[in-house]
């Protein structure tokens, strides 16, 4: 993740590394020039309740390995599974760079990457699961 600019509001957390981090009173900005650092900003995660949708469950595994709970060998294979299964369903152009831009950030274990092209999906995923109730 090197060059990766982090701005933070104030009070607002980050998980680097697996360890938590909380911002102090004032807005801030720094770089992580780490590579391959895994951070999450905690207003982002997943909580393991809310992981009920497809699209939800394929980024909470991509979570997991940013917070140090999966492995990333073996999320891998979970990960490239699930963008499949998602490619059956999600088929419009947007959707399908989406998830080829998230394989590839997999592949390359770019897991923070590869969550932030996941997650433009769920607006989508909103919006079919609405038409389907109506």
């Amino acid at each position: 993740m090197s060059g990766l600019i982090l701005k933070l509001a104030p009070h607002e957390r980050v998980l680097i590394n697996g360890a938590v981090i909380e911002n102090g009173d004032r807005r801030s900005r720094f770089a992580i020039v780490t590579p391959n650092a895994n951070i999450l900003r905690l207003r982002d995660a997943i909580h393991p309740e809310e992981a009920r949708t497809p699209v939800k469950r394929v980024c909470y595994i991509a979570q997991l390995v940013l917070s140090g709970d999966a492995d990333a060998d073996e999320a891998n294979p979970q990960l490239l599974r699930g963008i499949e299964q998602l490619s059956q369903v999600l088929i419009d152009a947007d959707s399908r760079l989406q998830l080829s831009r998230a394989t590839q950030a997999v592949l390359a274990n770019d897991f923070y990457r590869a969550m932030r092209h996941l997650r433009a999906l769920l607006p989508r995923e909103e919006r079919l699961f609405a038409a389907m109730r109506q």
